[in-house]
């Protein structure tokens, strides 16, 4: 499917590329993509999802063919940037979905601007790095340490895959995650490590989904756990085979887990 690219440029002179589709008078959701990915990430699942809902997936700052300012990279200042988003393509709310750094993102927004809420959906979400064996390691060992041009192994090691995908979608989000300079990698990764969102996730009072692939070795479900305990009235789809990139691996299946919390959304 071809889809047209559209952009918008924020209050912050911040440009954001982002497709749409479906009825304008559905219900909006607004898909986030994780590190070193693009609204490309849900290529694979747009499709499945039926044109009732009004549906947008949009490039973060510093990533695809975004905007790349020299700083603006913590979970703050995505959020804010989703708002204003929101508000150039006239969304007061929206079902937000985000996966791994977008589903960061989405918790923040929730935490911030719980007004302009529908409904969450965390996938692939760990609310904090702190204290997490390896994470340290990997921003002293690799993080720190990359310097541009990206080398095209790591970039695809880092979308770690429990099950094959299209090799053509493959190897179009490994161009998409080479886009993404080496000091932008270095902002995010250091914010994830300095903030500690597990601490206010009491405030959210959307209605929550998370779903989690239970092959994914960065995301723990002791991290759904923590989730599920602090976030009222929250639930969880598990994916039995599948990673990190479960919307890659399974979109059909993703599309309809989404379709039908949304659908819920109008019977609570």
């Amino acid at each position: 499917m071809t889809y047209v690219i559209k952009s918008v440029e924020l209050p912050t002179q911040v440009t954001l590329p982002y497709i749409e589709q479906g009825d304008r008078s559905g219900v909006p959701v607004v898909l986030l993509h994780g590190l070193a990915d693009s609204w490309r990430s849900f290529e694979l699942v747009l499709p499945h999802i039926p044109e009732s809902l009004h549906t947008f997936a949009l490039t973060h700052r510093g990533h695809g063919d975004a905007s790349r300012p020299a700083t603006g990279y913590r979970f703050r200042d995505f959020a804010a940037d989703l708002a204003a988003f929101m508000d150039a393509v006239y969304l007061e709310t929206a079902v937000i979905v985000g996966h791994s750094l977008g589903s960061a993102i989405a918790l923040r927004f929730a935490i911030d601007y719980p007004e302009r809420m529908l409904g969450l959906v965390l996938v692939s979400c760990r609310a904090s790095l702190r204290n997490r064996p390896g994470a340290l390691e990997l921003w002293n060992s690799t993080i720190s340490r990359l310097a541009d041009s990206m080398a095209p192994d790591f970039v695809r090691g880092y979308a770690a895959l429990a099950q094959p995908v299209p090799s053509a979608y493959a190897e179009a989000m490994l161009q998409e995650g080479l886009k993404v300079p080496a000091f932008v990698w270095k902002a995010v990764y250091a914010g994830g490590l300095e903030e500690d969102l597990s601490t206010e996730l009491s405030k959210i009072t959307a209605p929550t989904l998370v779903v989690w692939g239970a092959q994914d070795a960065s995301v723990r479900h002791s991290d759904q756990e923590t989730l599920l305990a602090a976030i009222a009235g929250s639930r969880i789809v598990e994916y039995s085979r599948a990673g990190h990139m479960l919307h890659w691996e399974e979109p059909e299946r993703f599309a309809a887990d989404l379709t039908a919390f949304v659908n819920s959304l109008g019977q609570a």
